[in-house]
């Protein structure tokens, strides 16, 4: 065995298939990927300098958000933000929230809409190592109908021929995946979000055309009726889904679909009520607040596969609180180890990265995080990083140190 690039030793794993969590064990990362997993004690002999001791941490899979926008910050007025950003403003903060993102220990987001390719290019350049970030699938700019929910970071199509022709132009853009409107929602003046978006043969004709060039469709879905176009059109996930039924969690069980539950953004919004928020989207927000608590419990009964996402960039918001949507997770119904699942694995399914990501296993790619705690006894851990590790290169180290180690970001 060549000379890993590190060992990590003395952790807790927690591999994020849902088994339980293996203490003293350790991991030897060469170059992108984990060469090796065993035990402490079992470890392969290495330089000390190339040794990182976990004393007892936890370490689980890079962290996946299903669902951010990252040229968008938290600022209450979303909507004035995006009016009055120009480009250049916009990829500065793209980059800055991308960075915030990583020390969190989130190491892939889906970034589900932002204009002008802003994050088609970020996503690149972080690839090529011009600046830091998480992995990035970008959706470019999502489709919406005319004067529709997302319209400001959208584009606008109207009947089959022209949404097909906005999903394949997407593509040609560099969009890793599809984000659809199927409704209305809080953040955009003029609609609500029971209306019915784009209709089912609209609908219909991304998901073919998605699905015909090896990506993904996911799509902005609140109201019941455009929760079921969706579903019949043949999305991949749905997103928000405050009213979801009995009916409509048959048919996503059935036929595999995931649902991005997105508690945080509504939650940030309540919690601020009075701190510069638009009156209109507080209430809103307000009005559909119980639904979607009663629509998440109904789903993780139902059995409906649930990938975490945060739509990270709405109003108080912020990029680096992934943890606080698992700690709502757990509070409305699923276990810490569901929640920690739907941040991994199933996260990396959603994404169609499951085959490198999402889970602690020999061969995929050297993502992980190290946190203080035990986060399947106290989700609330899974916000304690210590150290994150992304491609095998370390771009936060919270360890005490001992020595040189391994290799690290530039910043």
């Amino acid at each position: 065995m060549s000379t890993p690039s590190f060992l990590l030793r003395d952790v807790t794993v927690v591999d994020g298939t849902g088994a339980p969590p293996v203490p003293a064990q350790a991991l030897v990362v060469e170059g992108r990927r984990i060469a090796w997993m065993g035990p402490a004690d079992q470890a392969p002999s290495t330089a000390g300098e190339a040794v990182v001791e976990g004393e007892g941490r936890t370490v689980l899979p890079g962290l996946i958000n299903c669902h951010v926008h990252l040229t968008a910050d938290g600022a209450p007025d979303l909507i004035g933000q995006i009016e009055s950003d120009t480009v250049p403003t916009a990829t500065l903060r793209a980059a800055r929230t991308a960075w915030q993102t990583l020390r969190s220990g989130v190491t892939t987001v889906r970034d589900c809409g932002a204009p002008d390719n802003i994050v088609i290019d970020l996503a690149r350049e972080i690839e090529r190592g011009l600046v830091p970030g998480p992995r990035v699938q970008p959706a470019g700019r999502l489709i919406t109908m005319t004067g529709g929910h997302g319209h400001h970071i959208g584009r606008e199509a109207d009947g089959p021929d022209e949404v097909r022709k906005a999903a394949r132009t997407e593509l040609k853009c560099g969009a890793e995946v599809l984000k659809v409107m199927a409704t209305g929602g809080v953040l955009t003046p003029g609609v609500t979000p029971m209306q019915t978006a784009l209709l089912p043969e609209e609908l219909a004709v991304v998901a073919q055309e998605a699905h015909n060039a090896g990506k993904r469709v996911t799509t902005h879905a609140i109201g019941r009726a455009g929760i079921h176009n969706a579903l019949l059109a043949g999305v991949d996930s749905i997103e928000h889904g405050f009213y979801l039924d009995d009916e409509l969690l048959e048919i996503a069980v059935d036929r595999g679909t995931f649902l991005v539950p997105t508690m945080l953004a509504v939650d940030g919004i309540i919690r601020n009520a009075a701190a510069g928020i638009p009156a209109w989207v507080v209430e809103k927000a307000e009005r559909e607040a119980q639904r979607q608590r009663e629509s998440f419990v109904a789903a993780v009964a139902s059995g409906m596969r649930i990938a975490a996402g945060t739509d990270a960039g709405t109003p108080y918001n912020a990029h680096g609180d992934f943890a606080r949507e698992l700690e709502l997770m757990v509070r409305h119904g699923l276990t810490p180890m569901q929640a920690l699942m739907a941040a991994t694995s199933a996260a990396a399914q959603n994404l169609g990265l499951d085959h490198d990501l999402g889970t602690l296993a020999v061969g995929k790619l050297a993502d992980l995080v190290l946190v203080d705690g035990d986060p399947v006894a106290d989700i609330t851990a899974a916000g304690r990083v210590a150290l994150v590790v992304k491609d095998g290169v370390v771009h936060r180290d919270e360890l005490p140190k001992t020595g040189p180690a391994v290799p690290r970001a530039d910043r």
